[in-house]
């Protein structure tokens, strides 16, 4: 929120499902929950969990992470732990650790709750079982969000993507800002067309140098959720996403598709939901 009472970032809502141009016929999402109007932003992509892989130090840490997003106007936040050869993270105990998170962030009084969740590595998908991937999918759900291998995007992720499906879970690729090449637009919408969403940091869409190709693929509908990417509040991003939604405002996009990305599509993933990217299939070339 912002000081003094002003209007945030976060008041702005559209009153029934967004249509969004897609070409030239509109294309209207609905979800079988609608998320509340109590619900605020939700961050999908956070490293909240203390002592546990390269996020929070420790308990204050990851408390004062939590403090941030509060005072941001995030109400829930997806603990996305590295599942990868080199954190030692045991898949079943994150619930228990969202847990006694939890316990804590109601004794700070802090009005954001936690969710379960994991940044699962492209290459450590297949030492998961489905039990294991229920539990590192997002609030339980049946989307897993995936770190593409290091470099540029690839057949692998593709393959991925398939792997995850016929198990019976969706895609979501994090951070895909992280592998730009010439060929990221081509990758990406490919990805999107078989079935995955994308999130991209929120606060590199306000960066000079990463900000312009991410909006350029909001505009083209090939992105669909934020996180903060947060690791500490020490250093590193804070876990907010407010620099995110401004750049999304600034770069011209229509306040009822923000709100789907911010909103929306969070909480239909938090639900369990699966179902085709909505953005998909917009294509403005006009965009460099």
């Amino acid at each position: 929120m912002t000081a003094g009472g002003a209007e945030s970032l976060w008041d702005f809502h559209s009153d029934s499902a967004p249509e969004h141009g897609c070409g030239p016929a509109a294309v209207r999402v609905r979800f079988d929950v609608e998320p509340p109007r109590a619900e605020r932003v939700i961050d999908v992509h956070c490293h909240i969990l203390p002592g546990l892989d390269d996020g929070a130090v420790d308990l204050d840490d990851a408390v004062a992470m939590a403090a941030q997003a509060a005072e941001d106007g995030v109400r829930r936040i997806c603990a996305t732990p590295h599942i990868r050869h080199d954190h030692d993270v045991v898949v079943a105990e994150i619930a228990e650790r969202v847990a006694a998170l939890n316990r804590e962030l109601a004794r700070a009084a802090l009005r954001v709750r936690v969710e379960t969740g994991g940044e699962v590595a492209e290459t450590a998908l297949d030492r998961l079982d489905r039990r294991e991937l229920a539990q590192v999918a997002l609030g339980g759900g049946r989307w897993v969000l995936v770190e593409p291998a290091p470099g540029p995007l690839a057949d692998g992720l593709e393959a991925a993507v398939a792997q995850l499906d016929r198990r019976g879970f969706g895609t979501i690729v994090a951070h895909p800002e992280r592998h730009a090449d010439e060929q990221l637009l081509f990758r990406l919408e490919r990805l999107v067309e078989r079935g995955a969403l994308v999130q991209v940091t929120a606060a590199l869409l306000a960066e000079p140098g990463s900000g312009p190709v991410m909006l350029d693929l909001a505009r083209r509908g090939l992105v669909h959720l934020l996180g903060s990417d947060a690791h500490s509040s020490r250093a590193g991003r804070p876990a907010r996403l407010s620099a995110g939604v401004a750049a999304l405002q600034a770069g011209g996009l229509h306040p009822g598709e923000i709100d789907l990305i911010v909103r929306g599509l969070p909480h239909a993933v938090l639900s369990g939901q699966r179902f085709a990217p909505p953005l998909a299939g917009r294509r403005d070339h006009s965009l460099v």
